[in-house]
């Protein structure tokens, strides 16, 4: 069913002001007096890099998901890159920067979609991927820098029997720091839900931005002040989580006759607590014909299930399949070979966008929320409403027991006004969107600040250096920065 159109689609009271796509960096607000050539001789001997090229990729994120961003963001850039090796340089890095009033974006390796990592007002980017150290691993807990992949870490704590509760899509680069700062959650969701859940991430530690810095230890709920703050409330250098035992993982790709029995499909293995699952997406065949790998397995038309299931909860999982009339059309055992068809993950969460972007530049994205206990409704009023305009992409998840999902929906863009007119209705239809084309931290959609994150702010970081731009509420100085260079 082809999307209605603007001038038919009616938008109902009670949705939240967005106001979201009208977001344009402020004027470089960095002085030209500062000589950064200068600056990174006074740094030396910490590794500092002033290459054009190399500036222009540690500025960028994957912003260019969103066609609004890619407009806004695309001539943002820092005037300097700097690395620093250890947490002793990292402070003398941050006194230096304090001292001078330059502000500071902090970076892990640029995974995130929303301009989290990109330096509005220039300034120096700092490159925390050094700090890659293993803290320690026992009882299920790990402790790492911030720079530490993810890949890396499940690399290390598999043969200990652990493995991450969950991760991102972009699993084999994403650092811990990163999708700690940027993320919310990924594959695994459906067991451990979002990163600010209890008992997922048990600690951070985060350097503030003073004159005088100084180490502070997140621990409890406080760790959700710096959880999707984009290192704005901290400079995060460790990171501790909990761990899941390693399971052994098949995964399956099931065809199903129409999106809503696939997502009724889904949400039934989702809700059978004796099946073992670690993801489950149900992806419309408007997004699903975009995964080349799995094309020759898939069936015409038809939306399909991406799973990943406990070997040995394969069997009802798979009888669950034929009571639904759905087909498998894809194994992989644990012990089979995962670079071609590349890894399932590959084309779940933010991976199905890009899957998509490969194949036609014009398709964007939205991050809703399909709240129980009447999520399978909500999402079948919406693809009604907007067919093949808005591909269904649904992940599965559990949030404080409850079994929900979080719509990662495609959208195939024609412009600005019309892709507002799309998050109001849902908005207006009790589907909230979390929008990904601001760079503003937001809550919701409505570019409101968490009180919590904001008070850190306030705390740790006076001048307002830290990634600025990015919190409601907290701007540039009016004066500019670099205002304090003597």
């Amino acid at each position: 069913m082809p999307g209605i159109s603007s001038s038919n689609l009616a938008i109902a009271g009670g949705a939240a002001p967005l106001g979201v796509l009208s977001h344009t960096p402020a004027a470089r607000a960095t002085t030209p007096d500062v000589d950064w050539k200068q600056v990174a001789q006074d740094l030396a001997p910490m590794a500092c890099d002033l290459g054009a090229a190399s500036i222009r990729r540690k500025s960028r994120d994957f912003f260019w998901f969103s066609p609004v961003l890619s407009h806004q963001l695309s001539d943002v850039a820092a005037d300097i890159v700097v690395t620093p090796r250890d947490e002793d340089e990292l402070v003398r890095l941050v006194r230096y920067c304090v001292g001078r009033g330059l502000p500071l974006t902090p970076r892990g390796a640029g995974t995130g979609n929303y301009g989290q990592a990109m330096p509005l007002y220039g300034g120096v980017v700092v490159d925390l991927t050094a700090l890659n150290a293993t803290k320690w691993l026992k009882g299920g807990v790990l402790r790492a820098g911030a720079g530490k992949s993810l890949l890396e870490i499940e690399e290390e704590i598999l043969p200990h029997g652990w493995e991450l509760r969950f991760h991102p899509s972009t699993w084999k680069t994403a650092t811990i720091g990163g999708f700690v700062a940027g993320g919310s959650s990924g594959i695994g969701a459906i067991n451990y839900g979002t990163l600010p859940q209890a008992g997922n991430v048990l600690g951070l530690r985060v350097l503030t931005v003073e004159d005088e810095p100084r180490f502070i230890e997140l621990r409890g709920p406080d760790v959700c002040k710096a959880i999707h703050a984009y290192g704005t409330t901290g400079l995060i250098t460790e990171v501790e989580m909990a761990l899941a035992p390693a399971i052994r993982w098949s995964e399956f790709v099931v065809s199903a006759p129409d999106i809503m029995a696939a997502a009724r499909l889904a949400d039934r293995v989702a809700h059978a607590d004796g099946v073992i699952k670690k993801e489950l997406a149900a992806i419309d065949w408007g997004g699903a014909r975009y995964f080349d790998d799995f094309l020759p397995y898939m069936r015409e038309g038809q939306p399909v299930i991406m799973a990943i299931i406990a070997e040995n909860s394969v069997e009802p999982f798979a009888q669950m399949v034929a009571e639904a009339g759905a087909e498998i059309v894809f194994s992989r055992g644990p012990d089979e070979d995962k670079l071609e068809p590349a890894p399932l993950w590959e084309f779940c969460w933010n991976h199905t966008t890009l899957q998509a972007l490969k194949h036609d530049r014009s398709i964007t994205y939205l991050q809703i929320l399909f709240d129980a206990p009447d999520h399978l409704d909500k999402v079948a009023r919406m693809a009604e409403v907007f067919g093949d305009e808005v591909p269904v992409h649904l992940e599965f998840a559990r949030v404080d027991g409850v079994v929900k999902c979080f719509g990662l929906q495609l959208v195939r863009f024609t412009t600005e006004a019309r892709l507002e007119e799309i998050m109001r209705y849902h908005w207006s239809n009790d589907c909230p969107v979390f929008n990904p084309h601001t760079y503003v931290l937001e809550s919701g959609g409505g570019a409101v600040a968490d009180p919590a994150q904001f008070a850190l702010k306030v705390e740790v970081d006076p001048y307002g250096l830290l990634n600025p731009g990015k919190m409601p509420g907290w701007g540039a100085p009016s004066g500019g920065f670099a205002s304090r260079v003597a």
